[in-house]
């Protein structure tokens, strides 16, 4: 496979001399609604139970044409096959790249390394279910004979970000007996909080971690296992304690049984994990049918993905136009408009799998992209945004686009609260794409009795320029098939999108070197010796803290 130098291939050049063309006619997306009564029609695609409006860009049939030329001059096709075949496609770690087949029916082979990986990720699901089936008919109890009412799971990234952000999206299919918590955070005021909710007679904790070292985890996972066996005694662990992990002697050295260890595989990315054993969380709080559901859901969209040509391909669709908008309308940042209240960790976890995957700037080559990579990904659920930050977005200096994502059917009976959650939804699409000109203003304001020297002064301040872009996805409620089908499609998003731009988005090395230095730094927090070599700002904030810390 070839990809170029995005900046240098013709089809990109084709689309920035298309851009100037559009700019020199003045089009604006109004335009393009008004030349194109149909437009929603032929700027929307159905796919695994979504519905993506991608109309209110600003892009024509033609700007469409020559993104999907782009794709195929970046190899975005064979790229996609090598990852679904299980190539190594992370080649600065030299691992395949394969969460689709987490999510594929059992009987599907999928070869690594000569091995059916479908046969392996099989027996740890099934894994699963029984553990959940143990768990929720009480057959699995705490140490003392009671039932588990609580599970906390402690993992960061990953093994935090994208269990805690479905267990909140799904709260309505939760199981009644089960309250989740999450711990990430190496701030101790985290798994504080958590501590004092809960009872460690009825108290499960999962530790989620794939190589059982990972600092932040390991931390709270040992101060938990402290706060236990201040109640109970070592042999009670195995009750209390199951692992997410490879490590196996490391697990067992903690005191958790080997039967509790669920597995998976270096083929599995952190942020790609919830689909894994790391989802064993979500098969507690909802009920292994509906963490099935989940991946089923997930499953459709990678058919879709896998097989629809690039222009009817709404995975490919969102990753091009995404691509549009940053590298040629200069756009540095997404917002995620998430108009359902229990989407509202959604933005958060979009940050990770996209930031982390697509903030890079080395391509395959071992140099410097020419274009902008990752955009910074933000946001929040709507109607909260709108009274927060929308200002920005409908009047500030820089164009940010916008995805809203919404639900037609609510989990609720409140049934003019969905109404109004949807006028505002559309509206707010509407309002970025029309804006409001000058004479609207002034004729409002006129009819309002305003006097002219008022409407001279007021008017630039309630103009909007509109011509502001936004996609709009839309579910048809908001549950485990869906959910999987939503979050599948911008995880394929970003890959398209690194395709395009010829980086890995598979690895993570940015991560590494503040953990690093994190180690260096703790060591001179915990001694009383000289510093080791530090500059001289991060030298007085140690000796800043060493003060406080003994006092």
């Amino acid at each position: 496979m070839t990809v170029h130098s995005l900046s240098n291939s013709s089809a990109f050049q084709k689309l920035k001399q298309h851009f100037h063309q559009l700019s020199a006619q003045g089009v604006e997306i109004r335009n393009l609604f008004e030349q194109d009564s149909k437009r929603f029609d032929h700027f929307s695609i159905d796919a695994a139970g979504l519905l993506l409006d991608y109309s209110k860009n600003r892009l024509t049939s033609d700007t469409l044409n020559l993104l999907c030329d782009l794709a195929r001059e970046q190899d975005v096709e064979s790229q996609r096959a090598a990852m679904f075949a299980g190539e190594k496609i992370n080649f600065t770690e030299n691992r395949s790249v394969l969460h689709t087949a987490l999510r594929a029916p059992k009987n599907t082979p999928q070869l690594v390394d000569g091995t059916n990986i479908n046969a392996e990720v099989h027996a740890v699901l099934d894994h699963m279910q029984e553990f959940v089936r143990q768990v929720h008919s009480h057959q699995w109890t705490g140490a003392t004979g009671l039932a588990i009412t609580d599970v906390v799971n402690i993992g960061i990234g990953g093994s935090d970000l994208g269990p805690k952000m479905v267990c909140l999206a799904l709260r309505s299919f939760a199981h009644s007996g089960i309250t989740s918590h999450f711990v990430s955070n190496a701030d101790g005021h985290a798994l504080d909080e958590v501590l004092g909710k809960i009872n460690p007679a009825t108290t499960l904790f999962i530790i989620s971690s794939k190589t059982f070292t990972t600092a932040d985890t390991m931390l709270n996972a040992h101060s938990a296992r402290r706060w236990f066996l201040r109640h109970f005694n070592e042999a009670d662990l195995a009750k209390h304690f199951v692992a997410v992990s490879t490590n196996q002697p490391a697990v067992q050295a903690f005191g958790i049984a080997p039967e509790n260890r669920f597995e998976f595989w270096d083929w599995v990315g952190g942020r790609y994990s919830l689909w894994s054993a790391i989802g064993l969380p979500i098969a507690l709080a909802l009920g292994f049918d509906h963490f099935r559901a989940l991946l089923d859901g997930a499953h459709a969209m990678d058919v879709h993905f896998q097989n629809a040509p690039l222009g009817k391909n709404m995975p490919v669709l969102l990753a091009l136009i995404g691509i549009w908008n940053r590298d040629v309308l200069g756009c540095n940042s997404l917002s995620i408009a998430a108009y359902h209240q229990d989407l509202r960790a959604f933005p958060n976890y979009l940050q990770q799998l996209d930031m982390e995957s697509n903030g890079k700037h080395i391509t395959r080559a071992g140099v410097a992209v020419d274009v902008p990579t990752g955009p910074v990904i933000w946001g929040d659920v709507g109607t909260n945004g709108q009274h927060a930050y929308f200002q920005c977005l409908h009047q500030g200096s820089d164009i940010v686009p916008v995805d809203f994502v919404a639900a037609l059917r609510p989990q609720h009976h409140l049934a003019e609260h969905q109404l109004v959650l949807l006028a505002n939804c559309f509206a707010q699409s509407q309002a970025l794409m029309l804006g409001k000109s000058a004479q609207q203003v002034a004729a409002e304001m006129q009819a309002q009795g305003y006097s002219a020297e008022q409407i001279r002064l007021l008017t630039p301040h309630r103009t909007f320029d509109g011509n502001r872009p936004s996609n709009t996805i839309l579910l048809d409620e908001l549950n485990p098939a869906s959910l999987g089908a939503l979050i599948a499609l911008y995880e394929h998003k970003v890959t398209v999108q690194g395709f395009c731009w010829g980086i890995n988005s598979f690895d993570q090395w940015g991560v590494e070197l503040g953990k690093v230095l994190a180690k260096a730094i703790e060591a001179d927090l915990h001694s009383d010796a000289n510093l080791t070599e530090h500059d001289s700002s991060t030298a007085g904030l140690i000796a800043q803290a060493r003060a406080a810390l003994r006092t």
